[in-house]
C-alpha cells in the first residue's frame, strides 16, 4: 500500500499581505498530478488545511475542487484529514455526508457534543487499489486539554491525556486489524525536540511542560504522519514519526527549507520505504543583500537587480530588504519602492537592523507590517525581556499560555 503525508496547506494564507491564491492552486495542481503518478492508495492530511478557522469562501472552494479532481483522477483513492490548530473543527467535519462520496474522512472533535471521547470515529480504515483494507488509521486532531482524558498524574497531566487517548485509539484499532493489516497515525501536535520556523509557527504547547515525547507512540504504530511544524523532519531520530512541512515557505526564515510532501510504501503491516517528494517553489523568495547592508549598499543592490519577467503578477517573487542602520529614514520605503517600480518584483518585507557597536547586541528595528505578524508569545517574551532584562521564567510563560490558550477558544495559538 502507497500513502502520501501532507500537512499545513493554510489555504487563504496572505503573505505579506500578498494573495497566495495562485500558489495554493499551483500546489494542488502539483499535488493531484504526483498522486497520479506514484499510484497513491491514500492521502493522509495532517490538520492546517486552511489558515483561519473561518476561512475565505475562495480557500474552501480551493479545497472541495482539489478533492473533486482527486475522485476523478484517482478514483480509488482514501482521504484522511485532520483539524490542526488553525482549522474549525465543526467547519471540517460539517460537509461530512458529501466528503463520504469523494472517499473522504474529516476528524475535527474527539468528543461527542455531549461531552464523551468517541474513540471508535477516530479509526479509520485505508483500503488499497484493490479495495481490500490494508491498514487502519488513528485520525487524532489538534487536541485541546478538554480534548483528551483526564489522567491524574504528579506532572503535567496534558501529555498524559495525549498518551492515554492514542493508546486507547491503538487498542480500538489493534482489535479490528486482521493479520497483515498495519496500523499508521496522523496527529497534529508539537513533539518535544522538534525544529521550529520561526516567525511562521503559533505556539500550541499547554503549559511549560507540553511538548509532547515521541516515546507516546507504540511500536506497534508502523507510521505517524505529523503536522504543524512547517520543517520536514524526523523526530527523535525515528524515520517512522515524521513531519512533512508545509509545501509553502510561510516566511522569509524558510527560504532555505526544502518544502515536501511524503511517500510512504507499506508492505504488509510494517514499513518498506519513506521517500520525500520535494514540492518545486512556485514563487521565489529574494533577500537582498543576502546580509543586511548599509542603505546606499542595499540601494545600489536594487538597482542591479535583474530579473526575468514573471507569467503573471501573481507568480512575481516576493522581496524582502535587508537594511542595516543606526537611524530611522522615513523616506526609506518610498526610495526603495521608486527603484522597484519597474521591476518584476513584489515588495514584501523591509527588515531593518542597527549596526553593532561596542558590547551592545545587534537590534531589529520592527516595521508596522513586523509588528502585525508577531504572535502574542513573541510578543510577551519582548516585553519580559525589556521589563525584567531577562527571558520569561519556565513558570511564568506556561501561565501565560494557558491563559492564551483557554480564551481563545476553537481559534486558539
Amino acid at each position: 500500500m502507497r500513502l502520501i503525508h501532507t500537512s499545513d496547506w493554510h489555504l487563504g494564507q496572505t503573505f505579506h499581505d500578498f494573495d497566495r491564491s495562485h500558489e495554493h492552486r499551483c500546489f494542488l495542481n502539483w499535488l493531484l498530478d504526483t498522486l497520479e503518478a506514484e499510484q497513491a492508495d491514500a492521502l493522509l492530511i495532517a490538520g492546517d488545511v486552511f489558515d483561519s478557522s473561518n476561512p475565505s469562501a475562495d480557500s474552501q472552494r480551493q479545497f472541495y475542487h482539489f478533492l473533486t479532481h482527486a475522485k476523478r483522477r484517482v478514483p480509488d483513492l482514501d482521504i484522511v484529514v485532520i483539524a490542526g490548530n488553525h482549522d474549525s473543527a465543526g467547519r471540517l467535519e460539517a460537509p461530512a455526508p458529501l466528503l463520504e462520496v469523494f472517499d473522504a474522512t474529516a476528524i475535527g472533535y474527539t468528543r461527542h457534543p455531549q461531552g464523551d471521547i468517541q474513540l471508535d470515529r477516530l479509526v479509520v480504515p485505508l483500503r488499497n487499489r484493490d479495495r481490500e483494507i490494508a491498514a487502519w488509521c488513528l485520525a487524532i486532531p489538534f487536541l485541546r486539554p478538554g480534548d483528551v482524558p483526564r489522567v491524574e498524574t504528579d506532572g503535567d497531566p496534558y501529555p498524559e491525556g495525549v498518551k492515554r487517548l492514542y493508546q486507547q485509539v491503538l487498542e480500538i484499532a489493534s482489535n479490528r486489524r486482521q493479520a497483515g493489516q498495519a496500523i499508521v497515525a496522523l496527529g497534529h501536535c508539537h513533539m518535544s525536540g522538534g525544529q521550529t520556523s520561526e516567525d511562521s509557527e503559533r505556539p500550541i504547547v499547554i503549559g511549560g511542560l507540553g511538548k509532547l515525547p515521541v516515546e507516546m507512540f507504540d511500536p506497534a504504530i508502523a507510521y505517524v504522519a505529523l503536522g504543524h511544524l512547517h520543517r520536514a523532519q524526523d523526530v527523535g531520530g525515528q524515520r517512522r514519526v515524521r513531519y512533512s512541512g508545509s509545501p509553502l515557505p510561510m516566511s522569509f526564515t524558510e527560504i532555505r527549507y526544502h518544502h515536501q510532501v511524503v511517500r510512504i510504501d507499506l508492505d504488509g503491516d510494517s514499513i518498506a520505504g519513506v521517500m520525500p517528494i520535494p514540492v518545486p517553489r512556485f514563487v521565489q523568495l529574494l533577500q537582498v543583500p543576502k546580509q543586511p547592508a548599509p542603505i546606499d549598499e542595499v540601494l545600489d543592490a536594487l538597482k542591479a537587480l535583474d530579473l526575468p519577467d514573471a507569467p503573471s503578477p501573481d507568480a512575481q517573487p516576493y522581496l524582502q530588504v535587508r537594511v542595516r542602520s543606526n537611524t530611522f529614514d522615513r523616506t526609506l520605503r518610498a526610495r526603495i519602492e521608486s527603484i522597484l517600480e519597474k521591476k518584476p518584483v513584489r515588495l514584501a518585507s523591509i527588515e531593518r537592523s542597527s549596526q553593532p557597536s561596542g558590547d551592545r547586541p545587534t537590534a531589529t528595528f520592527q516595521s508596522i507590517d513586523d509588528i502585525k505578524r508577531l504572535q502574542p508569545d513573541g510578543i510577551f517574551r519582548e516585553l519580559c525581556s525589556q521589563m525584567l532584562q531577562r527571558e520569561p521564567p519556565a513558570q511564568l510563560l506556561a501561565a501565560f499560555t494557558e491563559l492564551l490558550v483557554a480564551g481563545d477558544g476553537e481559534t486558539a495559538p
